[in-house]
């Protein structure tokens, strides 16, 4: 049994959507991050950057003690290695997979998180910022359109991680003013990641009652009581 901390954000749904593919038994503990449960000492001690989701591997290969896990890239990649499953073992196929893992951690996600911040929630809009990750954001979809065309399937060529790791991030383009019309290639790769059943029954995991989104959950999400909620611990 593994346990999956969790809310349904994208990263949640990444590791969502990994466990449903892969078929392991798991267990959904959900962290109310408007309320700040990810700043909780119990929380902390399986994901030391306060950042859902994490997991605890109650039955890790090497027949140990629970193994935890932070960072969906690596939990992604620790997840495929105990299976045997979306990532490939030959040294090309393997570094191709995790380069686009690293990649969507390292920019779609972050920049596409920093567009819809500032363009979504943000109280004060502050044209540069929205501007500029906006612009970030259209060139990442741009990178992932240009990879698409060349595989002609998926990111890294068979369906992986690398897909995993990228979908749930665009799902978030109609909220962010994105049409998909303009990346044929990622609308027809996402039409078709968006079709597979346990796609969709990682998508459904966790859709628990959100707590109503008050100024100070906005603190908490954004990071403004951060310092004073883990000073309190």
């Amino acid at each position: 049994m593994i346990d999956l901390y969790y809310a349904p954000t994208p990263n949640g749904w990444k590791i969502s959507i990994m466990l449903e593919e892969l078929g392991l038994p798991y267990n959904v503990k959900p962290v109310n991050i408007r309320a700040g449960e990810q700043f909780s000492p119990e929380f902390l001690a399986v994901s030391p950057n306060n950042r859902i989701p994490a997991i605890v591997d109650h039955a890790p290969a090497d027949g140990g003690a629970p193994f935890s896990a932070f960072e969906t890239g690596a939990i992604l990649i620790y997840l495929a290695e105990k299976t045997g499953r979306f990532l490939a073992s030959d040294l090309r196929g393997r570094s191709t997979t995790i380069q686009w893992v690293m990649w969507q951690m390292a920019g779609l996600g972050p920049m596409l998180g920093q567009h819809g911040h500032f363009a979504l929630y943000a109280a004060e809009k502050i044209p540069y910022a929205i501007e500029r990750y906006r612009d970030e954001a259209a060139r990442l979809y741009g990178v992932l359109d240009r990879q698409l065309a060349k595989t002609g399937a998926y990111v890294a060529g068979d369906y992986s991680i690398a897909d995993i790791a990228c979908f749930p991030w665009t799902m978030t383009h109609k909220a962010q003013g994105f049409t998909l019309d303009d990346y044929p290639n990622v609308k027809r790769w996402y039409a078709e990641v968006r079709a597979r059943p346990l796609v969709q029954a990682g998508l459904a995991i966790g859709k628990f009652v959100k707590e109503p989104f008050d100024e100070e959950s906005r603190k908490i999400m954004f990071g403004q009581r951060a310092r004073e909620v883990l000073g309190k611990k």
